[in-house]
C-alpha cells in the first residue's frame, strides 16, 4: 500500500444520538448522548486521474456521509442484543424516537458497523480501487476506538513478512 487518505467526520457534523451500555458497572449502563464523530483512513495502491485516494465529495465519500446522517442523527442506537430492546424499539412505534438497532453500541463495535457498511460504498464509487484501511468513532474529544480492516492488517504483515526475507537475503 502506498497510499493512504483521511476523513474527518467529526462531531460539530451534527450526529447527535443517544445509547445506553446495558451491561456496563457505570454510569454509562443509563441513557446518554453523544455527537458521534468518525475519521476514515482510506487505502489505494493507485491514485485517480485527479492524484487522489478518494474523492470527498459526491462522487466517492458522499454516500458515507449521506448514510451517516441517516444511521445516527437524531438517533437512539440500541444493540442487537439488548434484553430489553423491546422496550426501546416501543419509543419508534410511539414516534417518540428514530431508533437503530446496531450489533452492539460501544465505540469499538460501531466502528466495526460504519466500517462494514461503508467498506462496499466505497469501493462501489472507486470500483474497487480505494478500500477504507480504519474507521476510528469518537464518542467525544477524549473517547474513542479503531476498527481496522482484516485485509489492510494481512496486507501489511504481508509486506513486512516480504521485506524481512528480502533484508535476510541481501
Amino acid at each position: 500500500m502506498a497510499f493512504f487518505s483521511t476523513k474527518t467526520y467529526g462531531a460539530d457534523r451534527g450526529l447527535s444520538c443517544a445509547l445506553r451500555q446495558w451491561a456496563a458497572d457505570s454510569q454509562c449502563q443509563l441513557l446518554h448522548g453523544y455527537s458521534l464523530g468518525f475519521r476514515f483512513t482510506f487505502a489505494a495502491e493507485q491514485l485517480d486521474h485527479r492524484g487522489w485516494v478518494v474523492d470527498f465529495g459526491a462522487g466517492g465519500f458522499g454516500p458515507i456521509r449521506s448514510w451517516l446522517h441517516e444511521a445516527f442523527d437524531h438517533a437512539l442506537l440500541v444493540a442487537r442484543d439488548y434484553p430489553d430492546r423491546a422496550e426501546l424499539l416501543r419509543l419508534a412505534e410511539l414516534g417518540l424516537a428514530n431508533v437503530r438497532l446496531l450489533p452492539a453500541t460501544s465505540c469499538e463495535r460501531i466502528a466495526q458497523y460504519v466500517f462494514e457498511t461503508a467498506q462496499p460504498m466505497i469501493a462501489a464509487q472507486t470500483k474497487g480501487r480505494c478500500w477504507i484501511d480504519a474507521v476510528e468513532c469518537f464518542e467525544h474529544g477524549a473517547n474513542s476506538a479503531v476498527y481496522r480492516n482484516p485485509e489492510s492488517v494481512r496486507r501489511q504483515v504481508s509486506a513486512e513478512v516480504l521485506q524481512a526475507l528480502a533484508d535476510e537475503a541481501t
